[in-house]
Order: structure tokens, then C-alpha cells, then sequence
């Protein structure tokens, strides 16, 4: 089974109709398979097959969206690959994940292929192709799957990397996630969301329901607005940062929202001061969803109840939720199992049967659910910072920030923030202790900005004489 088969088949009746538009540029859905037929032979003459990782680091376009579906064509899997990542970034997603092929909208490395650009009539962006020897060393089960995508996160532990989804995952979690979303070939779908970190529960269902994506990232917020008025958006999908602008804005006007049947807030926790916020002025509500990679999109907050408004709504049919070892006020882990749970973890390899706890994912984050089966979260156990909806693994930044000669070692954490959610900081501590009062802070956050995505950069530091550790010698870590 191929997704894009699928696609091909559900939107047969609507060849002629808009599948993407990107500011004057439009596709239908007849252009976009040609391109994407296009692409898949230039990248079949470059090698590419299945099983093979093929990573795409790429702003949001429609040359993002015809590439994932023609190298999802050949079989072979997508690893998404942030185009904020610094070159050292990119290389360890490379190696990691064993990517055969890099695919970018930027010259990361010296090119050494015979045909280095996707050459497709409907592209405007220049496309980039890196060739890189891949191992293909993993396990027998990996080649056994019918892999589609493999996202480089480390996962709820924070040990494994890489988690893998099949194309049948795929059609399980977008049939799922449809089941609150409602998607339809009228609806036109505002998108201002990095494809990098949401693509499959989202693009690839609007592609099947032959939807219209208006991509809407840059200059924002003036490329939403457009997009609202000119296209007359139906459906958002963004994060409760991009409310936040909206809602605080002079350039949206009350009856901005008239066309909009669904406004889904998603990628941190939405706050109930900002949703009771954009409601009063908007007289509209944000249905806040609840996704994870590992599981797909379990959560949709439907509830036009303002009592329920810091709720992520109730478990979806195809799921089922438990709270374990829940305290005197019911709140706990949340475990989760149903359709759409991921395919394996990639680095080490575990499956999906080896990671789940007797067929229960365990999420890391903490809540309970209410008498009306509403699940209201808490925070999380693991000490991932959530920045604006990108997550950022402390030890990652400290490995990046103890590199610097002045550092001895370091402690990354998250301090809440009202726009950002959470912002990373970092407490350090110096080799020589003598020379706090001369550091020059923003030096070492220099350092930092060449070696890792901006986001994951340490936005306060502050120098201290020691980190406090447990009992077995492990860092101590807290949330400020």
C-alpha cells in the first residue's frame, strides 16, 4: 500500500480543482501529480529506492509538498529535516537516520551529483540534491516495513531517535484524526505551520480530502490575512503563538474569522487567558488539539464549553486513553493506545511491540480526565522545553554549550513564558570561577547560534559555582 495511491484515488474526481496555493502561484491537483510523477523519475534516476531515507530540508512550499509524495511514490521514507538546523545538525540527522539522500532548498555541502537540480516545470524553487553513501546497515525488521516517514526525535525517553511510520500508520492516523477534523474538498485550509514538524496527520489528510492549502507562513501576519480575505479560509491549523499575534493585532478585524469553521490550536498548550482572549474578540473558539509524533492527533477540543476551554477535549474513536498511578486529585501519566501508533524507534532499533508498555504508550506527560471524559494535562515528566511548539532536549544544547572552552559543564532547562510557552536557559559553570565578572555572555550564545538551530539557543545564561546533582551523580533538573 502506498499513501499517495490512495491520494491519487480519493481526489480522482478533482483533478481540476486547487490543491495548493502559495501567494500568486497556484497548483490543481492534476498539476501537482504531474509534478510530483516528474520529480519521482529525476530522483529514480539519481538511485533512489525503496526503503532508502532520503532527508528534505526545505522552507514550507508546494516544491516541500510534491517532493515527500514522489519520494513516498518510489517507497522510499522522508526524514523531515528542519531548514533552521545548522549544518552540524544536519549531519547528525544524517548519520543517525543513514540518509542516502539529502534534498534542500540551500547548499548545506559540495555538491557531487551528476544532476544536482530537480529540474520540475511546476517548481520555482531551486532544489539542491546531496548525495551521501548510506550504510544500510539496520535491522531486517526496518526493511521489512513499508516505511513512509521517520521523524528525528528522541522520543519520549529521550534514548531513541528516528521514530518510523509505515504507510499503513499513515492511512490509520489520518482516518483517525478526520474523525474530529472533518476535513472536505470545500474546505480551504490556512497553513502556517512548519511542514518539518506537522505533516502527516495534517497535509496528507487535506491532500486526501482534496482539500485547497493555502500556504501561509511568510511575511506573517500579513500572509494570514490574505489568505483569510482573498482566499476566504475555512480551516487553521497553527499554534497558540500565531493566535496570540492575531489576537493582539490591529490588522485583524473582528469579522476577519466569518469564513472559518475551524480554528485547531496545536504544538504547545493553548493558555485560557489567550483563548478566552481571542474569543471575545473574535466570538470564536479555538479547538485545541493534543498530538504527538509517536502517536498522532488522539485529542481534538471541539467543546464550544468555555469551562472546558484549558481542556484538550476527549478521547477520539479510535483511541483509548488510562491515567497510571494517579495522585488523591486523579492526575498521572497519560498512556495511550489505538490506530496510527508509530511503526518502531530507529536508533537503537526498537518496534513498536518492544517499546509499548503491554500495548500502552506511555506519553511523559502528566493530567487527569474529568467525570466528562475531558483530559486536562498538567505538564510533563521528561524535562523536554517546548519552545513555540518546537520541542528542545536539554541535553543536546548542553552537549553544544560544554563545547566551549570557557565551560566546564552546564544545565539546560525551560522557564515558562506567556507568547513562547517555555524559554530554554542555562545555568553554567566556568573553568576558571575568577572570571564571571569578564565573561561576555553573548559570546558564548555566538558559539551556540553556529552550532545549533536558533530556538535551541539558551535565550538567559547564568553563571553559577556548581550544578547540583542526585545522589548517584546525575545532574539535578528542575523547570525555573
Amino acid at each position: 500500500m502506498n499513501i499517495l495511491d490512495i491520494i491519487r484515488e480519493e481526489t480522482a474526481g478533482h483533478l481540476g480543482a486547487a490543491a495548493l496555493v502559495d501567494g500568486d502561484h497556484e497548483v490543481s491537483y492534476g498539476e501537482l501529480f504531474a509534478a510530483v510523477d516528474g520529480t519521482a523519475r529525476e530522483l529514480r534516476a539519481c538511485g533512489v529506492a525503496q526503503s532508502q531515507r532520503v532527508a528534505l530540508s526545505c522552507a514550507d512550499s508546494i516544491e516541500y509538498i510534491a517532493v515527500s509524495l514522489a519520494v513516498l511514490s518510489l517507497g522510499a521514507a522522508i526524514v523531515p529535516v528542519s531548514p533552521s538546523h545548522s549544518r552540524d545538525e544536519v549531519n547528525a540527522v544524517l548519520a543517525e537516520i543513514d540518509v542516502s539522500l539529502l534534498i534542500s532548498d540551500r547548499e548545506l555541502f559540495p555538491l557531487d551529483l551528476a544532476h544536482p537540480v530537480l529540474s520540475v516545470s511546476a517548481f520555482e524553487k531551486t532544489l539542491f540534491l546531496h548525495s551521501r553513501h548510506a550504510q544500510e546497515s539496520l535491522p531486517r525488521e526496518y526493511y521489512e516495513l513499508n516505511s513512509a516517514f521517520i521523524r528525528f526525535s528522541s522520543g519520549t525517553t529521550g534514548a531513541s531517535k528516528g521514530v518510523v511510520l509505515s504507510h499503513e500508520t499513515i492511512l490509520e492516523r489520518t482516518d483517525a484524526a478526520d474523525k474530529a477534523l472533518n476535513v472536505t474538498e470545500n474546505d480551504r485550509v490556512i497553513w502556517v505551520l512548519s511542514m518539518s514538524y506537522h505533516f502527516v496527520a495534517t497535509i496528507l489528510l487535506f491532500l486526501r480530502r482534496a482539500a485547497t492549502i493555502v500556504l501561509c507562513g511568510e511575511p506573517f501576519p500579513s500572509s494570514l490575512i490574505d489568505g483569510l480575505a482573498r482566499h476566504r479560509g475555512t480551516f487553521i491549523y497553527a499554534s497558540p503563538f500565531h493566535y496570540q499575534v492575531i489576537a493582539n493585532s490591529t490588522m485583524f478585524s473582528e469579522e476577519a474569522f466569518a469564513n472559518v469553521r475551524l480554528a485547531v490550536s496545536t504544538a504547545m498548550r493553548l493558555p485560557e487567558t489567550e483563548a478566552g482572549r481571542f474569543h471575545e474578540k473574535f466570538g470564536f473558539q479555538l479547538a485545541e488539539a493534543y498530538g504527538i509524533i509517536e502517536v498522532g492527533l488522539p485529542f481534538v477540543n471541539c467543546s464550544r464549553d468555555p469551562a472546558k476551554r484549558s481542556s484538550v477535549g476527549c478521547i477520539l474513536p479510535d483511541y483509548e486513553a488510562q491515567i497510571v498511578n494517579p495522585d488523591a486529585d486523579g492526575i498521572g501519566e497519560v498512556y495511550l493506545r489505538g490506530k496510527g501508533v508509530f511503526d518502531a524507534y530507529l536508533s537503537p532499533w526498537r518496534t513498536r511491540d518492544q517499546a509499548l508498555v503491554d500495548g500502552w504508550f506511555p506519553t511523559g506527560d502528566v493530567g487527569r480526565i474529568d467525570a466528562d471524559g475531558f483530559l486536562f494535562l498538567s505538564g510533563r515528566q521528561t524535562n523536554v522545553i517546548n519552545f513555540a511548539g518546537m520541542k528542545i532536549f536539554p541535553d543536546e544544547v548542553e552537549s553544544v554549550v560544554n563545547q566551549h572552552p570557557a565551560v566546564m559543564e552546564s544545565l539546560v532547562y525551560g522557564t515558562p513564558h506567556a507568547q513562547y510557552g517555555e524559554l530554554p536557559c542555562a545555568d553554567i559553570v566556568l573553568r576558571d570561577q575568577t572570571k564571571v565578572p569578564d565573561i561576555d555572555s553573548s559570546e558564548i550564545r555566538r558559539f551556540c547560534y553556529q552550532r545549533l538551530a536558533s530556538f535551541k539557543v539558551p535565550k538567559e545564561l547564568r553563571y553559577v559555582p556548581r550544578l547540583e546533582r542526585t545522589a548517584s551523580g546525575k545532574l539535578r533538573r528542575w523547570q525555573g
